[in-house]
């Protein structure tokens, strides 16, 4: 047996989590040696149990390898180990990483330069605001933008990457067949043309209270750092965060109203230690050696402008609608003809390259 479908194979036992696999590992030659172990083979690996021993001694009788294999296959994703190069760097790393991970899209190796955005899936209009505006920002300087995939400040820094027309990779708490939450599927597509959807989980494996501490590990130890933007105290961003200092990576934090149960987790993050996040211009520079003054792009800071970019086909028929007179939102998708979503990610990306102003009220104005 391939050692690739071996560790496939592992990875859907039950109970079998890569911490006693990495010990697995240590012992026995490879993988295909550990699925034909006996039972008192396996027993006598320090941290392995009678459970754990007869999942794996009796696996062929409750793991369909050649179906999980099929699926792999068939969905179009693929499968990479520890050993492949496309598996991050970084995430080699923590103490328990992911046996195997499935990819929809490509990992590449300016995905090592990457930072995580999380935070609330109840959030606010300013943390959604906040979130796309980074997720822009740092996709737009280079800069691989990771999260969840979930509703919330997850969607916005997803959103604001691919409006950069940059990198940016989902990790998931699910099977990477499931899509979850359902309303995100055409995100997941899009993120997959242009980064990569991820997951630890096999085909199928739905959503529940352990797989997304899981999920979250993943996205703090593939990252140079983690930026929270809302979060509550009981937060799954919390849970990112403390993984991040736990890898010894930078934690920031982005401040809000101090009377709003969503600014409680980052104002506590704060009081611990992260770094203050008002913009890209607070995280950059701890990772400055990764862009050399001579091709370091120019910050928003320093030019005052972010320049523009091609114009894709819906902002240029959302510019052509807006003049100086100030437009609401529903007229924009109305006389557009654009779905709200593809509307409101036009009239974000026509803000961020300064074509578009937005005024109180949510009404929109041309600004050339």
């Amino acid at each position: 047996m391939e050692p690739k479908h071996a560790l496939v194979a592992l990875n859907l036992i039950e109970h079998l989590g890569p911490v006693r696999l990495r010990q697995l590992l240590q012992y026995f030659h490879g993988p295909a040696e550990i699925l034909a172990a006996s039972r008192d083979q396996l027993l006598s690996v320090h941290g392995i149990g009678p459970e754990v021993a007869e999942a794996i001694a009796s696996w062929e009788s409750t793991v369909d390898l050649d179906t999980e294999l099929g699926r792999i296959r068939d969905y179009g994703c693929r499968v990479v180990v520890s050993e492949d190069a496309e598996y991050p760097p970084l995430l080699r790393e923590i103490y328990d990483p992911p046996v195997v991970l499935y990819i929809k899209g490509q990992l590449k190796p300016a995905d090592r330069n990457a930072v995580a955005i999380v935070g609330s899936r109840e959030t606010t209009h300013y943390g959604t605001e906040v979130a796309r505006r980074l997720g822009y920002q740092l996709a737009y300087t280079g800069v691989t933008v990771v999260s969840g995939g979930a509703r919330g400040i997850d969607t916005a820094a997803h959103q604001g990457a691919l409006s950069a027309k940059g990198r940016t990779v989902a990790v998931l708490g699910t099977g990477i067949n499931r899509v979850f939450p359902p309303e995100n599927g055409e995100l997941f597509e899009r993120i997959a043309a242009s980064g990569a959807v991820v997951t630890q989980f096999p085909f199928n494996r739905p959503a529940d209270k352990q797989s997304f501490p899981i999920r979250n590990r993943i996205v703090a130890g593939m990252t140079l750092g983690t930026v929270v933007v809302e979060a509550n105290l009981t937060s799954g961003a919390m849970i990112t965060a403390n993984f991040a200092t736990d890898y010894g990576r930078q934690v920031f934090a982005v401040p809000g109203r101090i009377d709003s149960p969503r600014s409680k987790g980052c104002h506590e993050l704060l009081k611990k230690g992260a770094r203050l996040c008002e913009g890209i211009d607070d995280i950059l520079p701890e990772f400055e050696y990764l862009f050399p003054p001579p091709n370091r792009p120019a910050s928003p800071a320093e030019t005052g402008v972010l320049p523009a970019l091609e114009l894709a086909m819906p902002e240029q028929r959302i510019l052509e609608i807006l003049d100086r007179e100030g437009r609401s939102v529903d007229e924009v998708i109305r006389n557009s003809g654009l779905p709200a979503s593809a509307a409101n990610a036009a009239l974000f990306a026509l803000e961020m390259k300064r074509l578009v102003r937005q005024l109180p009220g949510r009404l929109y104005v041309r600004v050339q």
